[in-house]
């Protein structure tokens, strides 16, 4: 057991490990700062932040001892323990601005769809690592596609269109990195501009549009729901080269920017850290990215080449979506920054996805 240990220990990405745990740790930094402009001291989010993220680095450590074929073995257990707890929480769930998507659990509370993204990781990566893309891709870009689908309408249904985008987002990569012809992309887009032409018409609600219609002109919103990107712009170009200051930003501390440490958490640090500190945000994701897409060439399993991709992907698009949204390139729809953000649903999802992330590496370099 002890010699297990030693191998493990020393096949441990540990790298990989220190720069999502720094990343959590800028996170924490903010959310204590933006606690400080509250008109009494209110350091309850801080102190649940600071329970989310070891309770994050436990699960990490756990996930990466497990087998990561035990997850392969199972996935479809899984993707039913996915569809069901989905269907929970729309029936048994309680509603946040308008989303029926938590669980409220002793105080905390949980979001299943966080858990559901790395299912369907886990899900979609069996699936490819199973099948031949070159033999009957249609079958195999229908059941996958059919297999999101079931989230994607579950997730619609809270109505939570961000995570639902995510879900379909991730697919969409795991077809890419599959090596599907570009045809069935085309086809993809051509679906896609008729669902958002449907969606606007019959599905999405007054405040999801008015959110698409801020994105393309916030100017004329300023004082309505172009407000939060107004005041995000604002304090991400106020930040300078070495920013205002931990506890100095003006649009966090006098409280002009809502959701300053959800959705605008990198306004935050671009305000009180500045360029700098945006930098050094930005050299820990790419540390993160680098050491995963530099294992994947070092791995011989399909399902782990195919996790890792998937992971990755997610946890990119996750960043650049909450980023565009802070400078004004993508509209508000609620996604939090990875590692960063406040909420211990996402930190606790995150950690658990890199668990198996480093279990897939130490495998590849040894059978412990």
């Amino acid at each position: 057991m002890l010699n297990k240990l030693k191998v493990y220990l020393k096949n441990f990405d540990w790298v990989l490990f220190c720069a999502v745990v720094l990343l959590s740790l800028f996170g924490l930094i903010e959310i204590y700062s933006i606690a400080l402009g509250q008109e009494t001291l209110d350091l309850l989010n801080f102190k649940k932040q600071i329970l989310f993220i070891i309770s994050g680095v436990g699960l990490l450590f756990i996930f990466s001892f497990i087998d990561y074929h035990f997850f392969k073995g199972f996935s479809n257990y899984f993707y039913i323990f996915g569809a069901l707890i989905l269907i929970a929480v729309i029936f048994f769930g309680q509603t946040v601005r308008g989303t029926t998507g938590w669980f409220y659990l002793g105080g905390f509370t949980l979001q299943p769809v966080e858990f559901v993204k790395i299912i369907l990781i886990i899900f979609l990566a069996r699936f490819f690592s199973m099948k031949s893309v070159k033999i009957r891709p249609f079958k195999h870009f229908l059941i996958s596609g059919l297999g999101t689908l079931v989230f994607v309408f579950l997730v619609l249904a809270q109505p939570d269109f961000g995570s639902a985008l995510l879900l379909a987002a991730v697919w969409i990569i795991m077809l890419m990195v599959t090596g599907f012809n570009k045809k069935y992309f085309l086809v993809l887009g051509m679906v896609a501009l008729v669902l958002v032409a449907l969606a606007w018409n019959f599905f999405f609600k007054d405040y999801q549009k008015q959110r698409i219609m801020t994105f393309f002109n916030p100017s004329a919103y300023s004082l309505e729901e172009g407000y939060n990107i107004r005041q995000a712009i604002i304090a991400v170009g106020s930040g300078g080269v070495i920013g205002r200051g931990v506890g100095f930003g003006s649009q966090s501390q006098l409280k002009f920017l809502p959701e300053a440490q959800n959705d605008f958490i990198f306004a935050v640090i671009s305000e009180e850290l500045g360029f700098l500190g945006v930098c050094l945000i930005m050299a820990f994701f790419l540390i993160f990215f680098f050491r995963c897409l530099n294992a994947v060439k070092k791995i011989n399993n399909d399902f782990g080449i195919y996790f890792i991709l998937g992971a990755v992907g997610l946890i990119f698009i996750e960043m650049f979506i909450n980023i565009g949204m802070n400078i004004g390139l993508m509209p508000v729809v609620g996604i939090s920054l990875p590692f960063i953000s406040y909420g211990g649903s996402s930190i606790l999802s995150s950690f658990i996805l890199v668990g198996i992330i480093e279990n897939i590496i130490i495998k590849s370099k040894v059978n412990y």
